[in-house]
């Protein structure tokens, strides 16, 4: 498996620094690229309008939507820390190549419409500061890429430097928005206790969550935490899983106060004067200097806008750069990429302003944030599988505790998003000229997509409960042989595989040898991390495989055999035939492979290239 962002993997060292202030320095940043995802654009529209609408009520919604991003955003910390992998990398090992390649395409859509939501954005804010068209703002968007193609050029130090001056930008700039709008503290504090007013906040409360955990983050959040070198004992992990807890911790309440100024800001100049049909970002901007008298309240917020969606944008960029080396295995030129990605987000952003005018802008941000909500689902439950499992995280496991807290986070998120998706899918029924096309093209594909969800809560547990009927116990074979009293065949090895074909495979090895042969296992571990590194590969996998073959020696040597044992890395046409003909033997034995269908068609294949490039008889036992 190649590295996660390999240009800027383990780039940044944290061993040297031995005080606690200096050490926890060294691990802070990666949060901040992360945090401004909770702060883009798509954040915006729903806070303005729950401010407009609802005042202070909805402040609590804000408060629980950070503390969920906090728990999901520490989780994938987790996993890139203690595995070394992206989530991508990840899903990759423990899915199939088809839902894989599912899994990649979901991803890159949600990026390139969370990208959509970030190039509106700032088209917008360079259209409310400097008067520029929105069709030429998009086009400047363009420009970013090359400053992203720069910075990653300099380290992710300087890359993090310069998101943490841009989200310091956006912090000051409502620090004085709260000056200038005087809010009402006292209705802060009790817009933190929960309530929902009508089924309208209930739908902009629905929007807020759906727009504040993205997908894209948990993708980047795990690869953004290995570039910190640290020491990999367990407690050199465990201190790096507490730094970047903290590093989480204040990134994302700098996201909870930007988001929550936001709300606040509206609440105390729209609603607190009647208007509580401002939803629209530019409206917002438009009526600021009239409501509070001053006209630097206005280019603040322009500014700001600016900062949000320019660092929200750098860091779309990177995950789209993560989802595909990490899914498709797949690396180009980063700049090339980036380039991609940004052209998947602005070419439908220009067709529709275009066609329809700056007008339908708001629509375009509501619909890259029902495109988000599709797939965060199929990022947050592989998260909480992988970082559920005991073996795949090496004992960092999460307890039982943060597991149901986990789960219930995902099911609140999940059903909220689901229904999101719903309300949009039905108001296009009723509203479309050509009802028919939609029931034939949208409404299958969110089922599919249903399906696809149900397939990837379930898949781990059934497969969890299934490998605790594999025979994966040497104690659990079943010989048979019988002594002859003169055996000719004195070198024998062994292909095993943990199966059920063992047994017969073993048997028939020890027919041919007796007592007095020497026989060698030879198991290949077949895993991405195997072919990518060969022996210095220390995966699980690889961890497990080692045991079980040693656990065939000690039983079969105890049994009174001689026994050694082989263990090999990468694919077994190639592996197999390089330990037979470096080593002595008389037969090379092999049992069926126990599978059926198209991996027996799979199987046959190994064989059938393996005979060609072994020098000695090879003896297949069904």
């Amino acid at each position: 498996m190649t590295k996660s962002l390999e240009e800027v993997h383990e780039s940044v060292s944290t061993e040297h620094k031995k005080t606690g202030f200096r050490k926890i320095l060294a691990f802070l940043g990666p949060a901040y690229l992360v945090s401004v995802g909770y702060m883009d654009p798509g954040n915006w529209a729903t806070d303005i309008a729950g401010g407009s609408q609802f005042g202070y009520t909805l402040v609590w919604v804000l408060l629980m939507s950070n503390l969920m991003a906090l728990l999901l955003q520490s989780l994938s910390a987790r996993l890139g820390i203690v595995t070394q992998r992206d989530l991508a990398q990840a899903s990759r090992e423990t899915y199939s190549k088809f839902i894989n390649y599912i899994l990649y395409f979901l991803a890159e859509i949600a990026i390139a419409a969370c990208d959509l939501a970030e190039v509106l954005g700032m088209a917008i804010g360079i259209n409310l500061l400097f008067g520029i068209p929105l069709f030429e703002g998009v086009l400047i968007t363009v420009l970013d890429t090359f400053i992203l193609l720069f910075l990653i050029n300099k380290g992710i130090r300087k890359m993090e430097a310069f998101i943490i001056a841009l989200v310091a930008i956006i912090g000051f700039s409502f620090i004085f928005e709260m000056i200038f709008a005087e809010p009402e503290v006292s209705k802060i504090i009790a817009g933190l206790v929960p309530s929902i007013p009508n089924s309208a906040a209930l739908y902009i409360a629905i929007g807020i969550i759906g727009a504040t955990v993205m997908p894209h983050n948990l993708y980047l959040h795990s690869s953004l935490v290995q570039t910190r070198k640290f020491d990999r004992t367990p407690a050199g992990i465990k201190q790096a899983l507490k730094y970047n807890f903290i590093d989480s911790t204040i990134a994302l309440n700098l996201a909870f106060f930007v988001n929550a100024a936001i709300l606040i800001l509206a609440a105390a100049t729209f609603h607190k004067n009647g208007m509580f049909e401002v939803a629209e970002i530019q409206d917002a901007h438009k009526f600021l200097e009239p409501l509070l008298g001053t006209k630097w309240a206005p280019v603040l917020f322009a500014v700001a806008l600016i900062a949000a969606g320019q660092s929200s944008t750098v860091t779309g960029t990177l995950a789209g750069q993560i989802v595909m080396e990490g899914y498709l295995h797949l690396r180009i030129q980063p700049w090339v990429r980036r380039i991609i990605t940004r052209l998947i987000a602005i070419v439908p952003a220009l067709i529709v302003i275009w066609i329809y005018g700056e007008s339908v802008t708001g629509k375009l941000l509501i619909l890259s944030q029902v495109i988000l909500s599709l797939q965060l689902g199929f990022a947050i439950i592989p998260l909480i599988h992988f970082v559920s499992d005991k073996s795949k995280m090496n004992g960092f496991h999460i307890s039982r505790t943060t597991q149901v807290v986990s789960w219930i986070i995902a099911s609140i998120i999940v059903s909220l998003n689901a229904k999101l998706v719903y309300d949009e899918i039905t108001s296009w029924l009723a509203s479309s000229n050509h009802p028919v096309i939609l029931w034939l093209t949208v409404v299958p594909l969110a089922f599919g997509f249903l399906g696809l969800l149900l397939y990837i809560i379930f898949k781990p547990f059934i497969a969890k409960a299934k490998s605790k009927t594999i025979n994966h116990s040497p104690h659990n074979l079943k010989l048979h042989f019988s002594q002859k009293k003169t055996q000719e065949v004195k070198n024998i090895a062994v292909s095993v595989d943990f199966s059920h074909a063992d047994e017969a495979a073993l048997n028939h090895a020890f027919e041919l040898g007796g007592m007095e042969a020497k026989y060698t296992l030879i198991h290949i571990v077949e895993t991405v991390g195997a072919l990518m590194y060969g022996i210095h590969i220390h995966d699980h996998e690889t961890t497990i495989d080692e045991k079980l073959l040693l656990e065939y020696k000690e039983m079969l040597s105890e049994k009174g055999f001689n026994i050694e044992t082989e263990l090999g890395f990468g694919k077994p046409n190639k592996i197999i035939p390089e330990i037979i003909n470096n080593g002595l033997f008389d037969i090379l034995v092999m049992g069926t492979h126990g599978h059926t269908g198209l991996k027996d068609i799979l199987f046959g294949t190994t064989v059938d290239k393996l005979r060609h490039k072994i020098s000695i008889p090879l003896l297949i036992v069904k």
